[in-house]
């Protein structure tokens, strides 16, 4: 699994500190150093603005005491399912076992007083475990765990139906939070985790249902995992797999080392409004071999700076993209709320270049050069299909292609200073294209058969939108560099109702 910008995968990032005079993110001191602005309003402040838990016991709850290691556990095992677990002010500590952790019931409820922390000192790998549905986490503070990597600290076992809401997960190795079905994760602090501030993916079963709002996600990979596993694609603010209903909103999501949020290999039906993305080191969003989306009224400012950078200084002229739509598009016979990826009405501000729709012609299922190794297309259940001679003939040929089609962006505004951004070149770009199609030698998709469709076929369709600054646009390979005119003409024929100027007031 991973993302693949080409179809040998993705190199290594060199990841560096901005120039000298940059600030640190306000409520983030940890963070590393980057310019900084107000945030947009509505946003999610509560790293820095945690609310309160109850002072006093709720009536019936269990009353956890700090001060005896292993309380939580125990409590927890001794007690019924629908139990209320009130913690004490303090410092929670489990057993220390690398493997102690809570299992919680069905139906459990855990509640922080002001001040009350759940540490592992980085002896226990995980806090909250197990397969009971419907456990309620609030107002709690869970941090120093050392889950592996890939796994996580909270709701490890990617148990259904949890709520997670007012708390703080931070400074954990791994995931700080794992997710499963209808799991709702609402103003809580996911803060400099060492891999991920949140991983949804579950090992058996599928996620569906998925509430991600008003969180502030920041400051997550802390561990450099691109850097240790090269091209793994394994880290971000908020990596999701093959969730069916996600809805994704309010959520501030900055200073991640890597992607903001990441939605790679089948999934569908999201919905990613009102947040705003900000100061990440690669793209605010990627969509990768994934179905119909909506992803409207985002504000989305100065990412994906470092990884851009490096690229451009190596001399590489594939667009780096702060919107990533990698073999994603939209598809009717996928159920969803949508049958497209729709993009509109957010606010692109001073990124490293802009939207880059993508089709790689040597990845499908079964293909050697498919990074989600083992996994096939919604369409087609069994990967041993896609194979040859069936797979160049219908309904093979298009349905064991993850295809990056019908997307619409319409009424975005992008902006571009190139001095805010300090950058000469390739910091401008938004691009559909694809690579000529070389692997396996009995792929039917050798050529430019691909780079053809995802340029001209498979509408893929900007329009009125507004560009302010010196955007260039790429279409069909990375070697067509066009102007606006270029753009808008034949045979393209983009941005139609899309007004251009090189500046503000020009």
């Amino acid at each position: 699994m991973g993302r693949t910008w080409r179809k040998w995968g993705l190199p290594v990032v060199a990841l560096a500190l901005l120039a000298a005079g940059c600030e640190r993110t306000p409520d983030a001191p940890d963070a590393k150093a980057r310019p900084t602005a107000a945030p947009a309003a509505p946003v999610a402040r509560v790293c820095a603005e945690p609310a309160a838990g109850p002072a006093k016991a709720p009536a019936g709850a269990v009353t956890v005491d700090p001060a005896k290691v292993g309380d939580l556990a125990a409590k927890t095992k001794d007690s019924p399912p629908h139990t209320t677990f009130w913690l004490r002010p303090g410092k929670h500590r489990l057993a220390p076992d690398r493997y102690a952790q809570v299992i919680p019931k069905k139906g459990n409820r855990y509640l922080g007083a002001p001040g009350a922390v759940l540490d592992g000192r980085k002896t226990n790998q995980y806090a909250f475990g197990g397969t009971a549905r419907d456990v309620t986490i609030r107002h709690l503070t869970v941090q120093r765990f050392v889950a592996p990597p890939d796994e996580g600290v909270v709701n490890h076992d990617s148990a259904d139906g949890w709520v997670i809401e007012h708390a703080t997960i931070q400074y954990n190795s791994g995931a700080g939070l794992m997710a499963g079905a209808r799991q709702r994760v609402r103003a809580s602090c996911l803060r400099e985790n060492g891999q991920y501030g949140m991983n949804a993916y579950k090992a058996k079963g599928q996620i569906s249902g998925l509430v991600v709002e008003g969180n502030e996600i920041v400051g997550n990979n802390t561990d450099d995992w691109e850097r240790r596993r090269k091209g793994c694609g394994c880290t971000g603010g908020v990596k999701f797999w093959a969730v069916d209903g996600a809805d994704v909103r309010g959520n501030w999501v900055h200073d991640n080392r890597g992607t903001g949020l990441w939605a790679d290999t089948n999934n569908n039906d999201f919905r990613v409004e009102g947040n705003l993305l900000e100061a990440n080191d690669g793209a605010a969003l990627i969509y990768e071999t994934s179905y119909n989306a909506v992803i409207r009224k985002n504000t989305i400012r100065r990412n994906n700076w470092v990884e851009g950078r490096s690229y451009a200084d190596r001399g590489d002229t594939f667009p780096f993209a702060t919107v990533y739509v990698s073999e994603s598009g939209g598809e009717p016979r996928v159920k969803a709320r949508t049958d497209k990826i729709e993009i509109h009405r957010n606010v692109l501000e001073d990124n490293w270049s802009g939207i880059t729709l993508w089709e790689n012609a040597d990845r499908f299922c079964n293909s050697p050069a498919n990074t989600s190794s083992g996994d096939c297309t919604l369409l087609v259940k069994d990967t041993d299909r896609c194979a040859r001679p069936a797979i160049a003939k219908a309904p093979l040929y298009a349905d064991c292609r993850w295809k990056t089609q019908r997307v619409d962006i319409h009424d975005n505004r992008f902006v571009l200073d190139k001095s805010t951004v300090d950058c000469t070149v390739k910091c401008d770009r938004m691009a559909v294209l694809a690579n000529y199609g070389t692997y396996p030698d009995w792929s039917p998709y050798q050529g430019e058969r691909v780079a053809r469709a995802i340029t001209r076929k498979q509408h893929n369709r900007w329009h009125d939108n507004t560009y302010v600054g010196p955007w260039k646009f790429v279409a069909h390979d990375p070697s067509r560099v066009l102007d606006f005119g270029q753009w808008q003409g034949d045979p393209y024929r983009q941005d139609a109702g899309s007004t251009f100027r090189a500046r503000d007031g020009g």
